[in-house]
């Protein structure tokens, strides 16, 4: 499974470690993904979903239903 959030899209960024000698490497800044069961009372049925810690604050605040409506996983 990719690393990606499946309510918000983010994956991971591509950039340089610089040293102080100014050595450059590439690296990678994964996104933060959980996974959880998320209960819908209104179906009264849990959905496990892969995402983001900013996604996770997104659903508290608008409600589980409509933020996964929106991302096509109901």
């Amino acid at each position: 499974m990719a690393r990606k959030c499946q309510i918000t899209g983010k994956k991971p960024l591509v950039g340089n470690h610089v040293s102080h000698a100014h050595n450059k490497v590439k690296r990678r800044q994964l996104p933060n993904l959980q996974k959880k069961r998320i209960y819908i009372p209104e179906e009264k049925r849990y959905v496990t979903v892969r995402l983001s810690a900013r996604a996770l604050k997104t659903i508290n605040k608008v409600g589980a239903k409509k933020v996964l409506q929106e991302a096509g996983l109901l």
